[in-house]
């Protein structure tokens, strides 16, 4: 019998390993596969997909080009950025629809990137390990220290890339749907995180854990696997922070989470609360209510953020949180449709009848606010897959028939 092969891989292995690898900063390789994907949908989807997209953009567009001083190629690039964006997230979720091997392409992700990881520890020591390490003042008092970054520009982009594989499995594991064996699971599953030390998307994903938690409380209470795990999850935690505060009272964890509550550590305090007082300083630059327009930043702020933010004039000049930075270029109005499709689709796609869909629904809605920007391919792949269905074996009802014919498969 012939082997056949998933046709999506290669473009799931581009996505997830390579997709910014020896191109200039912000373009990938999904942006340059645009008009593929475009005619693959319309030929898929038999109808036109650009006209919602153009529809909402058509009156900024007519209030941006009226803005006194746009720099109006700029403005056209940014555009078209976002353009191939909204393509490559309309053809993710028609690969959604259409793949019947999801899981075992999840599974081959999973599987390179533990591998990888692998090598990436190797590497480690030895003069290549900027090909997989990027190093980083981490905050006040620890310096050049090493994050995985495997072959994305930043630690922060690889861990939000990783995030939906580690939910998927994690909550196979959680509810014994697991293939593969826990004690190989869980250490490719943290290990990443671990890895790319990015404490912004672990603080999001536990912030959205515990409030999927508290809404399906009645439902999980049920099931004694997740509360014996959330129980021996916590007094684990506990244990080994009190082990780490004893023995390793300067280990850069620490370090970093001091001066997150302190507020002395730059980078959480310029995701967030900073991102936002640019932000309005821009909006003082143009029109409030629609914003300095797309592609503007080098123009109108670059002075503005490099002193606030102290970046070297080689720094890219960006907003580094995708809320903000949706203020600041599309005005209130922007900044309000944003929130408002968000809460939209929520009400209309009934997340809260999924866990998978429910946890990243709250993790990716917490984590703009920390971090992104606005044309992040990966931040809309963790919106698409919390206002579609494409995973029912964790729906709540399908959950619950489980529990009540005793039909789990036991994890190994």
């Amino acid at each position: 019998m012939p082997i056949r092969i998933n046709p999506y891989i290669p473009f799931a292995f581009i996505y997830f390993f390579v997709n910014a690898a020896g191109l200039p900063f912000g373009l990938l390789y999904t942006s340059l596969l645009a008009p593929f994907f475009y005619a693959w949908v319309v030929l898929k989807k038999k109808q036109e997909i650009l006209f919602p997209f153009l529809l909402c953009l058509l009156p900024f567009v007519v209030a941006h080009l009226n803005l006194v001083g746009l720099d109006r190629m700029q403005y056209l690039i940014t555009m078209l950025n976002l353009l191939t964006v909204y393509i490559y997230g309309q053809a993710f979720h028609t690969w959604l629809k259409t793949d019947q091997q999801k899981e075992r392409t999840l599974r081959i992700l999973l599987y390179t990137n533990a591998l990888l990881c692998g090598m990436a520890i190797l590497f480690y020591f030895t003069p290549l390990q900027s090909l997989f390490w990027s190093r980083q003042n981490l905050t006040s008092d620890v310096t050049d220290f090493l994050r995985l970054k495997m072959f994305t520009y930043e630690p922060s982009y690889y861990a939000l890339l990783f995030v939906p594989l580690f939910l998927y499995f994690f909550l196979q594991y959680v509810f014994r749907q697991n293939l593969i064996r826990s004690s190989l699971l869980l250490p490719i599953l943290f290990l990443p995180f671990i890895l790319s030390f990015s404490i912004g998307v672990i603080i999001c994903l536990l912030a959205a854990g515990f409030c999927c938690l508290m809404i399906r409380l009645p439902d999980l209470y049920r099931n004694r696997r997740i509360v014996n795990g959330f129980i021996n999850t916590l007094f684990i935690s506990i244990a080994l922070l009190m082990f780490a505060g004893i023995f390793f009272p300067d280990n850069p964890l620490f370090i970093r989470i001091e001066n997150i509550l302190t507020g002395n550590d730059s980078s959480a305090e310029g995701r967030t609360g900073d991102a936002f007082i640019i932000a309005r300083q821009l909006l003082d630059l143009g029109n409030p209510y629609w914003g300095i327009g797309a592609g503007q930043l080098e123009l109108a702020g670059a002075d503005l953020i490099r002193e606030y933010y102290l970046y070297y004039h080689s720094t890219p000049v960006a907003i580094p949180n995708a809320a903000a930075e949706t203020l600041a270029l599309f005005g209130w109005l922007g900044f309000g449709l944003r929130i408002g499709i968000e809460c939209l689709l929520f009400a209309l796609t009934k997340p809260w009848k999924n866990y998978y869909r429910l946890i990243i629904f709250f993790f990716v809605f917490l984590y703009q606010f920390t971090g992104s920007y606005i044309t992040n391919a990966a931040e809309y792949v963790l919106w698409i897959l919390a206002f579609t269905n494409a995973f029912p074996a964790f729906d709540v009802s399908a959950a619950a028939k489980r529990k009540a014919a005793q039909l789990l498969p036991t994890g190994r």
